[in-house]
């Protein structure tokens, strides 16, 4: 005789209970994702404040005109809508011309040293950053290993970093003046403040000195994310220091890396205090440490609304470098320890 198929009751319950719970679930993700969303609105209000509201109030300036005196009729105007003019006046640098014709502006105008300073801005970019990301790395690897006396010579290396620029400016133009220290060791009469190139590698000194700690510190963080267990499978298989070091090493340590070499190319494109105290923007024909911050600062002396246009340009120049490190060279600040946590295992 053959028994029916009897279905235990605690089966059903439960069967009849997972939908029940699966809403459950649902509905406690949605009030959790809807307080989320209430507990940022009052940061994303301060961040549309402090910062939205002065991008957008640029923007809506540098279409406008300067107030000054009309080069046409002589007489002061207050200005009005400009459309491009101020971007042209940049950008192609065409000037105001008499009888309201525009022309290349001539030199002395700020117009015409735009492109140099952009020259300029990128050029302290590349080498300081390059400079200070190999100074950088170096002074990592050495704060990374354990030794006596490994605190006292961590706070050493960091101390130019914890120094105001303003200060570390003033110091390093002392150590450039002509009887400074920099000519008595060399031996030499160098114009580090007001020759050309003299000027730009004082600036670039006085900058890789002041911010190569900076990037020490970050790069030593990613260095101590990295397990020993690694280094040691590595020793195992036979692998020298050098192979350690560019096959296990530089491979985990390349986020980090990126999100540091990130930091500092973006406030390095804003340069301004250093080289206006050091060199005051000067050199050479007045113009050869002259950084687009510094421009914008000039320019806003002559006029706000030509240098919010100015200040528009510098910040799409800085996005745009941005913007490619994050999208074609794999920059990404909150992935970070998690790409290399995973390249650890």
């Amino acid at each position: 005789m053959s028994t029916p198929n009897v279905v235990a009751p605690s089966s059903t319950k439960n069967a009849g209970k997972q939908p029940e719970q699966r809403a459950g679930v649902k509905h406690n993700r949605r009030q959790q994702s809807r307080w989320a969303f209430y507990l940022i609105i009052p940061t994303i209000i301060l961040l549309a404040v402090v910062i939205g509201y002065p991008i957008v109030s640029a923007i809506v300036m540098s279409f406008q005109k300067d107030a000054g005196l009309d080069p046409a009729t002589g007489l002061f105007v207050q200005g009005g809508f400009a459309g491009f003019q101020n971007y042209a006046h940049w950008l192609l640098q065409q000037c105001a011309g008499p009888n309201g014709t525009t022309v290349s502006c001539p030199p002395g105008n700020l117009g015409s040293t735009f492109w140099s300073a952009v020259g300029v801005t990128f050029f302290f970019t590349v080498t300081t950053v390059i400079l200070e990301t190999v100074l950088g790395l170096w002074f990592a690897l050495i704060m990374n290993r354990a030794f006596r006396g490994r605190g006292f010579v961590r706070a050493a290396i960091l101390i130019p970093w914890a120094i105001p620029t303003a200060v570390t400016a003033k110091l390093w133009f002392f150590i450039f003046s002509v009887a400074g220290v920099a000519n008595a060791v060399l031996g030499a009469h160098i114009l580090w403040t007001s020759d050309e190139w003299a000027s730009r590698f004082a600036v670039i000194i006085a900058d890789t000195w002041k911010t190569t700690p900076f990037m020490a510190l970050l790069i030593l963080a990613g260095l101590q994310i990295i397990p020993e267990d690694v280094y040691e499978a590595a020793k195992m298989d036979g692998a020298s220091t050098w192979q350690r070091f560019w096959r296990v090493t530089m491979p985990l340590l390349k986020p980090a890396l990126m999100v540091a070499v990130l930091f500092r190319v973006l406030d390095a494109l804003r340069i301004y205090d250093l080289p206006q105290i050091l060199t005051g923007g000067g050199g050479g024909t007045g113009h050869a440490t002259t950084t687009l911050s510094i421009l914008v600062v000039d320019q806003i002396r002559q006029g706000f609304n030509s240098a919010a246009a100015l200040s528009t340009i510098t910040f799409i120049l800085i996005f745009l470098v941005a913007f490619i490190f994050v999208r074609f060279l794999g920059t990404n600040v909150v992935r970070t320890q998690e790409t290399q946590a995973k390249g650890a295992k």
